[in-house]
């Protein structure tokens, strides 16, 4: 590792806000529900996600739509950086309508060397939390690399032979992927701008966001639940997924747990993840 990156190791932050009815309202529009979770209901998994998020002015972003380097994060130099995946243990419900706190801590920042250049991961665990009550711990990994060198070739993706046991169908449009981005304050160019997606990041549209397939393969596991409650689940992105490039969410049935995946459109796997409940 680096040691100019060394003294972020340890580092903490916390953040507080009301998990606030309107913001679940508009998730619950979002993703299509028929009724929205109320006051005092449980937040549904995933959903979390659009609390905590950090708000800065639109002079401090970078050219991507992110935060600038520096901060909290570690100023890796490097211009593509993801939320690769994490691992989510739900201890408690967090109800909606309370006041609530992330504690965040930067666990590990390691370098590896990837096909294309330098990688770096960084590892944040965030903590959530009302009143004594711990409710959610995530580790997240976030990965910082290079951008490909022009001309470079794109091969074409192994088809995921995995049989499902259930699933749906998704079409993901340009409006699904602006309400998103906006409830959760994501300011990433790939999901909305597309000159810069193509030009500039080189991909061939604009780009599901991770973390929105993730909440959909929650929602999925839960409608196999039986009215359980979620207890962990973990997601991996493995490949992008794009705008109006319809996806499928799979899973089975896995020695008591549920092993999860979405598949893109050419049969290939995007996102992997397992899940057990309480």
């Amino acid at each position: 590792m680096s040691e100019a990156y060394e003294s972020w190791i340890g580092r903490e932050e916390s953040r507080t806000e009301v998990i606030n009815a309107s913001s679940v309202q508009a998730m619950a529009a979002t993703l299509d529900f028929e009724h929205s979770p109320a006051v005092g209901d449980p937040l549904p998994p995933g959903w979390q996600w659009m609390f905590f998020n950090p708000v800065v002015a639109r002079s401090a972003l970078g050219v991507d739509g992110h935060p600038k380097r520096g901060g909290f994060l570690p100023p890796i130099d490097l211009p593509r950086r993801m939320w690769a995946g994490s691992r989510i243990h739900y201890h408690a419900d967090l109800p909606i309508g309370v006041t609530a706190t992330r504690k965040s801590r930067i666990l590990n920042v390691v370098n590896k060397a990837g096909k294309q250049g330098p990688l770096w991961f960084v590892t944040v665990e965030h903590t959530t939390s009302y009143g004594e009550t711990r409710c959610i711990v995530e580790e997240q990994d976030l990965v910082y690399r290079s951008a490909p060198p022009a001309g470079t070739v794109v091969s074409a993706p192994k088809v995921y032979e995995q049989q499902a046991q259930w699933g749906c169908d998704v079409i993901p449009d340009t409006t699904l992927l602006f309400r998103y981005s906006a409830i959760t304050f994501n300011g990433h160019r790939i999901h909305y701008d597309q000159a810069y997606t193509q030009h500039e990041e080189g991909y061939p549209d604009l780009v599901v966001h991770g973390p929105l397939v993730a909440t959909l393969l929650q929602q999925l596991a839960l409608q196999q639940g039986n009215g359980k409650t979620l207890a962990y689940f973990e997601f991996r992105g493995m490949a992008p997924l794009f705008v109006t490039r319809g996806f499928r969410l799979e899973g089975m049935q896995d020695n008591g747990a549920l092993k999860l995946w979405a598949r893109g459109p050419d049969q290939e796997l995007a996102v992997s993840a397992s899940a057990t409940f309480r």
